[in-house]
């Protein structure tokens, strides 16, 4: 795992891709900015967050579809498509309609449970079936199904001059090894590991166990491994947030001080009756990110990363803090840029 001796294998970001209600189209340029620069800078890999009705991108399949055509090698992630707004087939065709004009590099993440705010949704997203839908894990194996090629319906063959497929087309051989579990808990975990998915590592986890977030975060991870066919080497992806002040000018330190410490009440202790516990957000120069880096219980676990960009920040602050983590952070824990 990532110690000094080990170095990091693969170094990526999430970003959440806000825009201005008023000017959508130039957040979500933005963002496929950040993407090509991400890829100029080396990183292994870009992931976009899944906002529904908010100012945030609630299309991350068509946003990578676009990033596909102007990149040429970074792996395209999100973290994580909530299931509970999809029907399975349909996004199996999305999802490997983008792999195939990506070249094979599309990681798509994955969560379950019902939608957010559900009793507000629910007349508009599934009208006539709000009380029958299912949000169990049943709907992430209808997904894996589709995009591993089984069928899904009985007809196939000629009609007319149309010929018709049994199993989701296009087909894309690989992408079923790279598919991703946002998990939270021990069962979901367990889930992603069993069925074998790869686990992104959330930032958000329940406290089932401990209320030590990286003894959480660590158990989970081992958890999964147990239960994966691949054991040690089944891959997970680690998610903090972590904002490198290398190159920052005073003000961006400022700006970033007052966020971190805005958010941090949160992470004292576990939010809710779910008990959910927020993990806290990382600030320093590369040096003292480093320090705080292998001293956590779940990061030594791992040795592939998809650090979170903040929430709020502007363009400027966030080209600053990629370049910092590809020229600075990365290095430091042993990456090398591709």
């Amino acid at each position: 795992m990532p110690l000094p001796s080990q170095p990091l294998r693969k170094l990526g970001f999430l970003t959440i891709g806000l825009f201005d209600e008023n000017d959508p189209r130039r957040g979500h340029e933005s963002t496929l900015e950040i993407i090509q620069l991400g890829e100029q800078l080396g990183f292994d890999t870009a992931w976009v967050r899944h906002r529904h009705l908010q100012y945030g991108i609630s299309s991350p399949v068509a946003v990578l579809a676009a990033a596909s055509q102007r990149t040429t090698r970074i792996e395209l992630g999100t973290a994580v498509i909530p299931l509970g707004w999809e029907n399975p087939l349909r996004l199996a065709e999305d999802l490997a309609t983008v792999d195939i004009l990506s070249g094979g590099r599309l990681n798509p993440g994955l969560s379950v449970g019902p939608p957010m705010h559900y009793d507000d949704v629910k007349q508009a997203l599934y009208p006539h079936t709000a009380d029958l839908e299912d949000f169990s894990y049943d709907r992430v194996r209808r997904l894996l199904d589709a995009i591993g090629g089984k069928p899904v319906t009985d007809f196939r063959g000629t009609e007319g001059f149309e010929e018709f497929s049994h199993r989701v087309q296009p087909h894309s051989p690989g992408l079923i090894r790279r598919l991703w579990y946002g998990g939270g808990s021990l069962r979901s975990a367990r889930w992603a590991g069993e069925h074998g998915m790869n686990f992104l590592s959330s930032s958000v986890v329940r406290a089932e166990e401990s209320e030590d977030f990286a003894e959480i975060q660590r158990s989970h991870i081992r958890t999964f491994r147990a239960h994966h066919p691949d054991g040690g080497a089944a891959r997970v992806s680690h998610g903090l947030v972590v904002i490198p002040t290398d190159s920052a000018i005073p003000q961006q330190r400022a700006k970033y001080e007052a966020y971190v410490e805005k958010r941090t009440p949160r992470t004292a202790s576990p939010q809710g009756p779910a008990r959910m516990l927020f993990a806290r957000d990382i600030l320093g120069t590369s040096a003292e990110i480093v320090e705080q880096l292998y001293a956590h219980a779940g990061f030594r676990e791992i040795d592939e990363v998809a650090f979170a960009l903040p929430f709020s920040f502007e363009h400027a602050d966030y080209v600053q803090i990629l370049t910092d983590m590809a020229t600075k952070l990365g290095p430091a824990l042993g990456w090398r840029p591709r």
